[in-house]
């Protein structure tokens, strides 16, 4: 106890000093969390992809649509329990340029795609109203909070891939099953979508973005791939069927530089964090050389010296930390409401709290091994001749 109160001490000696450096520490971790969070929220999407789904798209590209005369021949592949169908309709909804304005709008076909998304919620009567409707709609509850939606209101998209004004009315408001749920699409009828673009663009209609299987068994979903892929092999629209995760892990790829940039970035600040750290702990070792050289005449042990600057550093580097983390919190929630439906989902993830704790442990340490070593090997005479 006694050794506690002075590191104490010590370390309110110089109180600007110290309050700066647990700033600096805090700054640092507070940064570290929200770069880790913005690593594991590109990635969300991969985590929570389903084990028994898996995704048939165009061979060449995500971009190039596949007939909907596949879907039964899909169906009847061996091991395939269920087909679905949806298609990316993108449009520009009120300002493009701002970030909140975006989020995903996807065709699908109302009597199958939720039979293979249950994670996705919705009241039975919601639901009904919704198959009735050629232009009706469904919205997360995330994306309902963030625009305002409410049941019956009108969402008018300026269509791009797809040209024209498009009104859809909102008819119900899915929440998700968990948090890994991405609440923030917009989700309606993919035959609405044919009978329009039929209208406009008659060699258009009867084409599909991408199939969802639901395989019985996750083990043969190899083997189901294969068989998927071949019925096409020749064709003029040939495919690639892979897991879901797998095809969620293709468009994070795309940003793999991106992330890694993210991540480096992210090791970078650990080594700030010991260079603020270390270098308060080396000058508070410097200036204190003749009271070390008074307390080990008076018989303090080596033990004790290590207990008063390891205990220092190790103090400064926990407040740190602790600051940071506070900080982190209330930082991640206003850079996910800046985002709102870039990153559905943006939590502070269990192992970002874990990995910056480490880290501040870790900096504590490495920070007082050259002040303690140095301390240690100083005589008594040298210590007293010190001048700090």
């Amino acid at each position: 106890m006694f050794v506690l109160r002075l590191v104490l001490k010590n370390a309110l000696r110089h109180k600007l000093r110290t309050l700066l450096t647990i700033a600096g520490i805090a700054v640092a971790v507070m940064a570290f969390g929200v770069l880790r969070t913005i690593v594991t929220a590109w990635s969300a999407g991969v985590e929570a992809s389903a084990a028994d789904r898996m995704i048939t798209r165009h061979a060449v590209s995500f971009i190039f649509p596949l007939p909907l005369a596949y879907r039964d021949q899909i169906g009847g592949v061996a091991g395939v329990k269920e087909v679905t169908y949806a298609s990316w309709f993108g449009g520009v909804y009120k300002d493009a340029a701002d970030w909140k304005n975006f989020f995903p709008r996807i065709a699908i076909d109302p009597d199958t795609y939720f039979d293979l998304y249950p994670e996705f919620i919705l009241p039975q009567d919601q639901l009904a109203q919704f198959r009735k409707e050629r232009n009706a709609c469904l919205v997360g509850m995330k994306l309902a909070r963030e625009q305002g939606f409410k049941l019956g209101d009108i969402i008018t998209v300026e269509g791009d891939i797809y040209p024209g004004k498009w009104d859809f009315v909102v008819r119900g408001i899915y929440t998700g099953k968990d948090e890994t749920t991405d609440e923030t699409q917009m989700l309606f009828h993919w035959k609405y979508l044919d009978e329009q673009i039929g209208k406009i663009q008659p060699g258009r209609q009867g084409r599909v973005g991408w199939y969802i299987l639901k395989v019985g068994n996750p083990a043969d979903m190899p083997r189901v791939a294969r068989a998927v892929d071949d019925l096409y092999l020749n064709s003029r629209a040939s495919t690639k069927t892979e897991t879901e995760r797998e095809f969620q892990q293709s468009f994070v790829s795309m940003s793999s530089a991106i992330i890694k940039s993210l991540e480096v970035i992210s090791f970078v600040i650990i080594g700030i964090i010991l260079l603020v750290l270390a270098n308060t702990i080396v000058m508070a070792a410097r200036e204190r050389s003749r009271e070390y050289a008074v307390l080990k005449t008076i018989g303090f042990s080596q033990i004790h010296i290590l207990g008063l600057i390891g205990g220092e550093s190790m103090m400064l580097a926990f407040l740190g930390c602790g600051v940071g983390l506070a900080l982190t919190f209330p930082i991640a929630r206003g850079f996910a409401k800046a985002f709102p439906t870039f990153f559905p989902i943006f939590n502070v993830e269990p192992i970002t709290i874990i990995l910056a704790v480490v880290v501040a442990l870790l900096a504590g340490v490495v920070a007082a091994v050259f002040p303690a070593v140095r301390t240690l090997r100083t005589s008594i005479a040298e210590g007293l001749r010190a001048i700090g």
